[in-house]
């Protein structure tokens, strides 16, 4: 059964949120099964939305829907104005504590398929009436025209415009396929600059920096493979490429089973910060505040990640 339209058109939230969904859904029809009501209601919603800020929002294409320039600007504030909507309605009914609504998160590609999942599957057990839209990517997100509302980072984050919780640290090691050295021992100290290496192109490139008890041995390599994936560099070790400074949790198991060795175990990169991101100034609804309290608490826990120092 649809719900019927209030007298005199639907109110201009209400107007924003069916403008939303239809281009989540991608159609009128989906949009209006997808919020109880029928297709001609979605429509008039959408003109009235155009007519109210002189705009044209959608236009037909051969592939269905197409968003315009000013679509592109409505649809990013459009998130935002919904999102303080909620809080808004959450703070008046006094529901802080309750969480509901969709969570839109991104986290970088290998992290976000692996590490990640377990405490996001706590997190959705502990409140059924969330949903997450998991989106993976490397980049740093434009929250507005992104309509995100958090992102994990794994790096240094310095954009100023951001808040940054650090959740975590992930050690970095120096790891090769055994016998890339050739016979006797793996190399240690300065030996390891007498390798071919592979460079994680995000966090170094063309020179290798270790610590050890305050001391730095550093060395300029020419990489035999460049990449910005942490799996492709893991792959590369393991086919016998070349030695790579990686985060410790990704080849935990290689170093298990023996497909990959740690080369000079006291030597180490600098630790990558893992931190959760949101705009500064950004109101919170309940959904977010549990979802940073969650990840505060465990992730220092997960395999391969150390507490924050």
């Amino acid at each position: 059964m649809s719900t019927p339209e209030p007298a005199g058109g639907a109110d201009r939230i209400e107007l924003l949120r069916s403008f939303l969904r239809i281009v989540e859904a991608g159609s009128l029809s989906a949009a209006a099964a997808q919020l109880g009501t029928t297709q001609p209601t979605i429509s008039r919603r959408l003109q009235q939305l155009e007519r109210l800020l002189g705009l044209r929002l959608l236009r037909r294409s051969t592939h269905g829907l197409a968003l315009t320039e000013d679509g592109e600007r409505c649809l990013a504030h459009a998130r935002e104005v919904l999102d303080g909507w909620s809080v808004l309605e959450e703070t008046l009914r006094g529901s802080r504590e309750g969480a509901s609504g969709l969570l839109r998160v991104q986290a970088p590609h290998a992290f976000g398929q692996d590490q990640l999942i377990a405490p996001l599957a706590e997190f959705l057990a502990a409140h059924p009436e969330v949903s997450v839209e998991w989106r993976l990517q490397d980049r740093m997100p434009d929250f507005i025209a992104d309509g995100i509302d958090c992102a994990i980072r794994v790096g240094w984050v310095e954009e100023p415009s951001v808040v940054a919780v650090r959740l975590a640290d992930v050690p970095r090691i120096v790891v090769a396929a055994p016998g890339l050295w050739g016979d006797g021992p793996p190399p240690e100290d300065e030996a390891l600059r007498d390798l071919p290496w592979l460079a994680l192109t995000t966090y170094y490139r063309d020179e290798v920096t270790l610590t050890r008890e305050g001391a730095a041995l550093r060395f300029p390599i020419r990489p035999r493979l460049g990449t910005d994936s942490l799996h492709a560099l893991r792959a590369a070790a393991l086919a016998g490429l070349g030695a790579a400074i990686v985060s410790a949790w990704a080849v935990a198991e290689d170093l298990r089973l023996g497909r990959l060795v740690q080369l000079a175990p006291d030597w180490r990169a600098a630790p990558l910060p893992v931190s959760l991101v949101y705009p500064a100034g950004r109101l919170q609804p309940a959904r977010l505040r549990h979802f940073i309290a969650l990840m505060r608490e465990r992730m220092p826990g997960l395999t391969g990640l150390e507490k924050p120092k």
